[in-house]
């Protein structure tokens, strides 16, 4: 999906593109760009949820204006690994570490497309709160392009069929990062992640477990 973000002063708007299935203990992959101010440039946080469990959640500057210019946000997910990409590049990965008793869950359920824009009243990450948003630069539009989107239509709630090798997400070159990829990503996570839950010992002193398995 492509994205080109308010190009205004838009402190505490958030503007999101993500997947999520229905009910309480949905399963979630979420991109959301936290507002600027004249001070701070846009922040992308990712989220994933697994059977209503998230608090997940990564943030990354950006190496570009997200506002000035179309820009691609793409989720590729099967089954055995989710990745999050900008531009082709990777900037996270969740593996599927069910089968190897690390006490992590993995996303099962059927999926729909969503983007929003909105403001949260009561979210402390967006600036630890302390800037107000300026209604008078309203309104705040977010673009969105490109909806020829790859994806497999689930039968109901079971999303078995969307495993099948006719898929080319699901080939096993995808299951793993190429070793290019990796590289990328290592960067990415060097220069320009700026939190990472996994490393966040005031609300996680011992790390959950996926995170050793997620580098």
């Amino acid at each position: 999906m492509k994205v080109k973000l308010p190009d205004k002063v838009s402190s505490r708007v958030v503007v999101t593109f993500y997947l999520t299935s229905k009910g309480d203990g949905r399963d979630e992959l979420d991109f959301e760009f936290l507002g600027n101010n004249e001070s701070k440039p846009y922040t992308l946080q990712t989220n994933v949820f697994v059977h209503g469990v998230g608090n997940r959640e990564q943030r990354f500057s950006l190496w570009f204006d997200p506002s000035a210019d179309f820009h691609d946000y793409k989720i590729l997910l099967n089954q055995k690994q989710i990745v999050f990409y900008v531009d082709d590049t990777p900037i996270r990965v969740f593996k599927n570490n069910s089968d190897v008793g690390v006490g992590v869950g993995y996303t099962t359920q059927a999926m729909q497309i969503m983007g929003t824009i909105w403001h949260p009243d009561n979210w402390d990450k967006i600036d630890a709160g302390l800037t107000d948003t300026n209604w008078n630069l309203a309104p705040f539009i977010a673009h969105y392009q490109g909806f020829d989107i790859d994806g497999c239509q689930a039968q109901g709630s079971s999303i078995q069929e969307c495993y099948s090798p006719r898929y080319w997400w699901n080939a096993e070159k995808y299951w793993t990062l190429q070793p290019d990829e990796q590289s990328k990503l290592e960067n990415v996570r060097k220069t320009y992640m700026i939190y990472d839950y996994c490393t966040d010992k005031q609300r996680f002193p011992t790390p959950p477990a996926e995170c050793s398995y997620n580098q």
